[in-house]
């Protein structure tokens, strides 16, 4: 056993190692940099690249002390237990759901998979590229198109790909306008936004169903189910947009798509969507792997990668990168995209989900899912609220006087459901919306159920 003055000793290694490891420069080396750029301490040297406007006048007298490895974690542990976890109801893009065990375990926590950056070394990396070209597989089966890339970082990013390819090949130079559904997600909306600007694309949010698509017009993006979960058809505004010579993005649910017809069938040229619903965490919000589909036509255009199978030099059967013609390794000048654009380990998790439920598994978290809904939506008539009649997959949405009264209720109970409008504050609310997802149980409907019927003083008979 080491004695008192050795352990204190050993403490003050570890914490002298912990410090060097995290603390950055030390004094010397500060010095030494500050020299070199002619300046005589640190605050002359901040004072001189940080715009005033933002310069903090007040700093903190100095910081916290330093500490070692045990008492930075032992700190961090009692901020962690401060956090209040809901369940989160909101939807819009970032759903509950339940990562299998034996993915979890052989694929997310094992450093094989989450550890290999990209798989460039396709003779090492056969594995991997197999998981890829499943995943792609997967999309293209889902979607009804016959190309889809090895994943993007996330709707949003994939949103923007979309909108750029259709800019890219559009026909008419002078057709600078791309039309947005008015029920897209509002993280893909501030994508979308951010990507027209330096393109001088023009972007007008539209409701698909009553727009007038004229010859200025180069895209369409649609969302399917909407922001405030509708299910609709269509074809009729695909049409429109291809006499014009318009291509059609449609973002979709990969759930809903398992319940409906291939969205290519409809007309659609690309398909964009966030896998996160197929077995990926929430992750504090992402990222998570987004897919990106479309036709053969487009495939030089496709952003990122595309694994595709070939043969070895011996004629065996064998996977590689087919296409990164945007990459930055390939074309530095030109690249748009890079290979952290993807999300490989998780667009691999995605992939064995798949595989791991198969098509009937798919379909039955589906209807389950529409199934809750709709337990949600009769209740919700019987206890007086007002639902607006639309064909629905797994969110609905409530305007009503009595929004502020049900999201403070909600929260007690332990749930956030989405406030509307989105954005607004529980004391400006004017509905709420509730998205159900894989995690939703009889046990869970029940308990959303009851805060409603509390709400309008009503008795919930519980099934």
């Amino acid at each position: 056993m080491l004695s008192l003055g050795k352990r204190l000793v050993l403490v003050e290694f570890l914490t002298e190692k912990f410090a060097d490891r995290h603390l950055g420069l030390d004094e010397n080396a500060q010095k030494e940099l500050l020299d070199a750029l002619g300046h005589s301490d640190l605050d002359n040297f901040i004072s001189s690249v940080v715009p005033a406007e933002i310069l903090d006048s007040h700093p903190p007298d100095s910081l916290l002390p330093e500490c070692n490895e045990i008492e930075a974690l032992e700190e961090l542990r009692l901020i962690s237990e401060k956090n209040q976890i809901k369940r989160s109801l909101i939807g819009q893009g970032y759903y509950g759901t339940a990562t299998p065990a034996v993915i979890q375990r052989h694929v997310f926590e094992n450093p094989a998979w989450y550890t290999s950056y990209t798989p460039y070394q396709a003779e090492i990396a056969q594995g991997r590229l197999e998981a890829l070209f499943n995943f792609q597989t997967l999309i293209s089966e889902l979607t009804g198109l016959p190309i889809a890339n090895a994943s993007l970082l996330d709707e949003g990013t994939a949103s923007a790909e979309a909108m750029s390819l259709s800019f890219a090949v559009r026909k008419k130079s002078t057709a600078k306008k791309f039309l947005v559904d008015k029920e897209v997600f509002p993280q893909t909306l501030s994508v979308l936004k951010t990507r027209a600007e330096p393109l001088g694309i023009v972007l007008e949010e539209i409701d698909p169903k009553q727009v007038e698509i004229t010859e200025e017009v180069f895209g369409l993006f649609l969302q399917l189910p909407g922001n405030h979960g509708e299910m609709w058809d269509p074809t009729p505004v695909i049409s429109k947009s291809h006499i014009v010579d318009a291509l059609v993005t449609v973002a979709i649910d990969p759930l809903a798509q398992v319940l409906m017809q291939p969205i290519a069938e409809l007309g659609a040229d690309i398909a964009v969507g966030s896998s996160q619903r197929l077995g990926i965490p929430l992750g504090f919000g992402g990222p998570h792997a987004a897919f990106f589909a479309t036709k053969e036509i487009y495939k030089r255009q496709i952003p990122g990668r595309l694994v595709g199978e070939s043969v070895d030099c011996e004629g065996n059967p064998a996977l590689r990168l087919a296409l990164q013609t945007r990459e930055q390794h390939i074309r530095r000048d030109k690249a748009t995209s890079n290979i952290c654009t993807a999300q490989a380990l998780l667009a691999i998790i995605s992939s064995f989900y798949a595989v791991y439920h198969g098509p009937h598994g798919l379909e039955a978290i589906s209807k389950r899912i529409v199934f809750f809904r709709a337990e949600l939506e009769a209740f919700l008539k019987d206890f007086g609220y007002i639902v607006e009649p639309l064909s629905r997959f797994d969110t609905l949405a409530i305007y009503c006087d009595e929004a502020e009264e049900i999201h403070q209720s909600a929260q007690l109970n332990g749930f956030n459901f989405r406030i509307l409008p989105f954005g607004s504050p529980i004391k400006e609310a004017k509905g709420f919306a509730v998205s159900f997802d894989e995690l939703t149980t009889r046990n869970e409907l029940n308990k959303v159920c009851q805060i409603l019927a509390d709400i309008k003083k009503k008795n919930l008979i519980k099934v």
